[in-house]
Order: C-alpha cells, then sequence, then structure tokens
C-alpha cells in the first residue's frame, strides 16, 4: 500500500466515524424530551452536523492527497534513482572492461614460448596492470609489460615480476 492511499484510507476511516458519531448524535437528539425543539428540528440540526462533519472530511481528505502529491513531485528519489544507475552501470563498464584487459594481456603472454602466461598472474584496475610471479629473464620480463602496454585500454603497468630460472 502505498504513502497516498494509506493516508486516504485513514481518513476515509475518520469520516466514516464523524458519520457515526453524527447518526448517534440524530439518535440522542431524537432522545432528548427535555428539550422544547420538535423532532424534526432536531433531525434538521443533526443532518446539517452531519454535512458539515462530511464537508470536513472530504476537505482533509483533499488537502492531505494534495499534500502526498506535492511531497511526490518535490521528492529527490527519482533523482537518486537515476545516479543510482548511472553508477551501476559505470561500474560494469569499468569491471567489464578491467575484464578484458585481462584476458587480451593473458592471451599476448600466452603467445609468447618464453612466458608462461599459468604462472604470470594479471589484475587489472581501472586500466592499471599489474603482473605478478616469475620471468625466467629480464627481458622476458619486460617483454611481458610491453604485451601488457600493447593492449588497448591499458593506462599503465605495474611490472613486479621477480625474474627466477624455470
Amino acid at each position: 500500500m502505498t504513502p497516498t492511499s494509506a493516508n486516504l484510507k485513514t481518513t476515509l476511516t475518520r469520516a466514516g466515524w464523524a458519520l457515526a458519531l453524527a447518526g448517534a448524535s440524530l439518535a440522542v437528539a431524537g432522545c432528548d424530551n427535555a428539550s422544547d425543539r420538535t423532532a424534526g428540528e432536531k433531525l434538521d440540526d443533526a443532518i446539517a452536523r452531519t454535512e458539515r462533519a462530511a464537508d470536513q472530511a472530504a476537505d482533509k481528505t483533499a488537502r492531505m492527497a494534495g499534500e502526498a502529491k506535492d511531497r511526490m513531485a518535490t521528492s529527490d528519489v527519482p533523482d537518486k534513482m537515476a545516479d543510482a544507475a548511472r553508477k551501476a552501470g559505470a561500474a560494469v563498464e569499468k569491471a567489464t572492461s578491467d575484464a578484458s584487459i585481462t584476458a587480451s594481456v593473458n592471451a599476448g603472454l600466452a603467445k609468447d614460448p618464453q612466458l608462461s602466461a599459468l604462472e604470470i598472474d594479471v589484475d587489472t584496475d581501472a586500466g592499471k596492470v599489474t603482473l605478478t610471479g616469475p620471468a625466467p629473464s629480464a627481458e622476458a620480463k619486460e617483454r611481458a609489460e610491453q604485451i601488457a602496454r600493447g593492449v588497448q585500454g591499458v593506462s599503465a603497468v605495474d611490472n613486479r615480476l621477480e625474474v627466477k630460472t624455470m
């Protein structure tokens, strides 16, 4: 149930109680023997009070509905939702881009007979590639860095390969 429909239901419930009280007043007025008013006058008075209560309930319902509509119109929820969607899209794009870069670097390393793509760990964050693991020589370490730099989307390479004989 939306906040507006909950408010409307509460208001209508209150209007129902007001009408019930007015009816009870009518019944009590009809039983009032101490008054000099006729039954018709008492009935007219009770009807007038019931009409006033119904008018007040209708006015209050309309006012509350208008206030709820105004609150929704001035709410920043749609803006927050759009901003969250943009941020989620950017995060997905970044993750996809980083995963694509990592896969391309790994493919390039796998093509080089002196580099072991299985032993070199490639991590990418926002286009920055980090290489860790063993390299068989200084030349192979440099070649791994060049392979990584040659991949589209790479902004930097942190070459942490350790030269070790394999």
